[in-house]
């Protein structure tokens, strides 16, 4: 890298503040007043998405998942479409831009906040994915997943076209779905009112392999690299485990005990993703089901690994 090149760099960490670009570059987030300090910035958007930015704008770490970093995992984390050289470029718009610090209204919680439409309600209104559209546009060129496996999670009805282009990524137990994750280029989150089970590919009634990750297009990812293995299901628990996941996850243990099956983990190769892999164990031993660690390279995930197999 050349000596303007590594200046360059300096001048963003030295210059842009995290915050300033969490509230400029999608919109929608908002400070958290009250529940903020001088060192932690606790900033909403939505229902459950929170980014707490620390290090006096110079870190930030999402608190309902496991990503982190700096300016420039920032910028991708946002919109992780963007190479290295397109974060550049958004970063130079940021140089020397203060916060606003928008506050965030807080109400209190009655019947006015429930959602009308219950997640499963709202995904039985959206159509199916089909080529062409915009979300499927979005997986199959910013997240590399090939035809075969969107058309298979089409077949299986995993994921749909959401509002706004966006891809629609359900979590279904006992064939209802629960929760619905949301991903574009430029929004990650979730419909309001759900309840986190796990988002599931592939035949659970024949698989003796269940593969865990952290999230839908992770799992997504992870078969596409294996070619869709048919004694697998891949299943993602959406970030965290919540009481509904854990119990998705015994039942599938259950299932896995009765075939001399394996749990797989397939959690992020970062410190989160290993505290994750170290309860799927635990998870494992407790109902005396085989347990493997599948780890993608350090700091990468399993969609990270896929996109860098298309570019080589």
């Amino acid at each position: 890298m050349s000596t303007s090149a590594d200046a360059e760099l300096e001048l963003f960490r030295q210059s842009v503040n995290c915050a300033a670009v969490l509230e400029r570059m999608v919109g929608g987030w908002k400070l958290d007043m009250r529940e903020s300090t001088r060192h932690a910035l606790k900033y909403r958007r939505g229902e459950g998405e929170i980014i707490i930015i620390n290090h006096e704008g110079r870190g930030w770490w999402d608190a309902t998942g496991s990503a982190k970093g700096d300016i420039f995992n920032l910028v991708q984390h946002l919109d992780p479409s963007l190479n290295f050289g397109a974060v550049r470029k958004v970063l130079r718009g940021f140089v020397g831009i203060a916060p606003a610090f928008p506050p965030a209204e807080r109400r209190r919680k009655s019947d006015a906040d429930k959602p009308d439409r219950s997640p499963g309600q709202r995904w039985a209104a959206r159509s199916a994915l089909r080529p062409g559209d915009t979300a499927w546009t979005y997986l199959a060129e910013a997240r590399a997943l090939p035809q075969d496996v969107l058309e298979a999670a089409v077949w299986q009805d995993c994921v749909r076209l959401g509002a706004y282009g966006s891809a629609w990524l359900a979590h279904r137990w006992n064939g209802v779905v629960t929760h619905v994750e949301t991903r574009s280029r430029t929004y990650k989150g979730s419909l309001r009112g759900g309840r986190k089970t796990l988002f599931q590919f592939g035949i659970a009634d024949q698989a003796s392999r269940a593969a865990v990750l952290e999230a839908p297009i992770d799992a997504l990812s992870l078969a596409a690299i294996e070619h869709m293995r048919a004694d697998t299901l891949y299943v993602a628990t959406g970030g965290g485990m919540g009481p509904g996941t854990l119990d998705a996850l015994r039942t599938t243990l259950t299932r896995l005990r009765c075939v001399a099956g394996v749990l797989v983990s397939a959690a992020d190769a970062n410190v989160a993703g290993d505290r994750y892999a170290d309860r799927h164990a635990a998870l494992a031993a407790d109902a005396a089901v085989g347990f493997e660690r599948l780890r993608p390279p350090e700091g990468h995930d399993w969609n990270d690994v896929l996109v860098e197999r298309r570019g080589a």
